[in-house]
C-alpha cells in the first residue's frame, strides 16, 4: 500500500496517459470532439484520482471499458504497479460504485423519466460507524456516560460533516435512532433500570422522547446536519491553470 504523498507522485504519469486526448489538441480536447466521437460510436473517458484510489468513466460500450481498464493495467505495469483484483470492477453506471466511501449511481428521478447521477453513502461506513457506536455501548461496558457520549459526539460530527454532500437525510435520521437507542439500552443495563424508569427519565409529559443528555452533555443529532448535495459545476480552474496564464 503506499503512502498518499508517494501515490500522487507515482500515480501523476497514470493522470497524464488518461487525460492526455484531452488536452487543447487532442481527439477529446473540447466539447465538439467528444460529441463527434459519440455520434461516430467511439468511446470518451476520463479518470477521476484521490491519492491510489481512481476511477476511469467511460461513455462507450463494454469493450470499450476492457480496452481502457488494460491500458491503465499497463501503464501501472510500467511503474511496478498493479490494479488489485479485490477492488478492481467494471460496473454500469446504472448498477452504481463505490468511491471515498460514498456510492455513485445512474437513477431515475422520482417522478419523473430524467435520470440523473446520485451520490449516496456507501453501506461500508454506515456499517463501520454503527460498530463503532456498539463497541462503545456495550452492555457490559462500565465506562462514565459523559466520557462516551462526549466520544460519540466527536465521531457523528466528523462523520456527518464528511458525508453530507450526499443524498442522505433518511440515512442520517435512521443513524439518530440507533445511536439513542443504543445509549438508551446500555443506560438501562448500567444503572439497572426498568423501563419505566427509563421513560421518567427521557420522556415528556406529552409523551416525546427527550434527547439524550448527560452532565451537562446532549447527544449530538447527525439528522441536524444540513444536507448539501453536490452540484455540477463546469470546469472548475486550478491554481496551476492560474499560474500558467499569469
Amino acid at each position: 500500500m503506499l503512502s498518499p504523498l508517494l501515490a500522487n507522485i507515482a500515480l501523476t504519469v497514470l493522470d497524464e496517459h488518461v487525460m492526455a486526448p484531452w488536452r487543447p489538441d487532442g481527439k477529446m480536447g473540447t466539447t465538439y470532439r467528444r460529441h463527434a466521437r459519440r455520434k461516430k460510436g467511439l468511446p470518451t473517458w476520463r479518470i477521476v484520482r484521490y491519492a491510489d484510489d481512481f476511477v476511469v468513466l467511460v461513455h462507450g460500450h463494454q469493450a470499450d471499458v476492457e480496452t481502457v481498464r488494460k491500458d491503465v493495467a499497463h501503464v501501472l505495469a510500467l511503474l511496478g504497479l498493479r490494479l488489485s483484483p479485490a477492488k478492481t470492477r467494471v460496473v454500469h453506471m446504472s448498477d452504481g460504485f463505490d468511491f471515498l466511501g460514498f456510492h455513485i449511481q445512474w437513477r431515475r428521478k422520482r417522478g419523473t423519466n430524467q435520470w440523473y447521477v446520485y451520490t449516496f453513502i456507501a453501506d461500508r461506513p454506515l456499517k463501520a460507524v454503527k460498530a463503532k457506536i456498539r463497541a462503545m455501548t456495550h452492555r457490559v461496558s462500565q465506562a462514565d456516560p459523559r466520557t462516551i457520549l462526549s466520544r460519540i459526539n466527536q465521531i457523528l460530527r466528523g462523520w456527518t460533516n464528511y458525508f453530507r454532500y450526499a443524498v442522505c437525510k433518511h440515512t442520517l435520521s435512521n443513524l439518530r435512532h440507533f445511536v439513542q437507542w443504543r445509549i438508551f439500552r446500555w443506560l438501562r443495563k448500567l444503572h439497572r433500570l426498568r423501563w419505566k424508569q427509563l421513560r421518567r427519565h427521557f420522556v415528556t409529559p406529552s409523551g416525546r422522547w427527550r434527547p439524550v443528555a448527560m452532565g451537562g452533555i446532549e447527544l449530538f443529532d447527525p439528522s441536524s446536519v444540513t444536507v448539501t448535495r453536490y452540484r455540477y459545476r463546469g470546469t472548475i480552474p486550478t491554481p496551476w491553470a492560474k499560474a500558467n496564464h499569469a
